[in-house]
């Protein structure tokens, strides 16, 4: 029933806007089940990753791994600075000031790639974090620019265990870290596992935050 509310979604946003769409992956597990969704739909969409430059060595290798699997136009987003510049200039950003090192090396890159896409679809739920509870399937975003973007979060009301099952249903393997105990997954220098089981994301940025700002940005 989740994933028909799903396609149902994916096919009233492609069917009533026409301009060019992408989706975002991080390659966790309800990302692969939405890229999966939307990928059957769109074969040739462009899958955006943002290539942080910290993430774990098992990230990148899935990434690589289920890219050419799945034969999906893998798009990935750099930072203006490589790690070793922002690191010589900046120091260690995401031991003084994570925000800003999620500004540099998350927002700007994503939001200068969206700027080529009218539609964007997510792989957000609403049970992921208390900052995500209000979660709309289909909504408005503005970037910073003042461009006006679709973002769809088609899998907005879905739980991890219809992600599981979903997966499960497809033959869709998941991110080896899961097996580590880590519910959330992102930048290894700021990644842990969960603090508190009832919170999926508790274990992301040493409990401090909860977001790395692209999802809190241009509402």
């Amino acid at each position: 029933m989740k994933a028909a509310e799903a396609e149902g979604i994916i096919d009233e946003v492609l069917e009533r806007h026409t301009g060019p769409a992408c989706v975002t992956s991080s390659f966790q597990a309800e990302c692969m089940a939405l890229v999966h969704l939307v990928a059957q739909r769109r074969p040739e969409i462009p899958v955006l990753f943002l290539d942080t430059g910290y993430h774990f060595a098992e990230t990148y290798a899935y990434r690589d791994r289920m890219a050419q699997a799945m034969g999906l136009n893998l798009v990935n987003l750099t930072p203006r600075k490589t790690v070793r510049d922002q690191e010589s200039e900046f120091g260690i950003l995401y031991e003084t000031a994570p925000d800003r090192c999620c500004g540099m090396r998350k927002v700007e890159p994503l939001f200068a790639g969206l700027e080529h896409y009218d539609v964007w679809f997510t792989a957000l739920r609403r049970d992921q974090s208390p900052t995500r509870a209000n979660l709309k399937p289909i909504d408005d975003f503005r970037l910073p620019t003042g461009k006006s973007l679709v973002k769809v979060s088609p899998l907005a009301d879905w739980t991890a265990r219809d992600v599981w099952a979903y997966l499960k249903e497809h033959g869709i393997p998941l991110l080896p870290l899961y097996d580590r105990g880590y519910t959330s997954i992102g930048c290894e220098p700021c990644t842990a596992l969960p603090l508190d089981a009832d919170h999926p994301r508790s274990g992301r940025w040493g409990g401090r935050k909860l977001e790395c700002g692209i999802h809190i940005s241009g509402q």
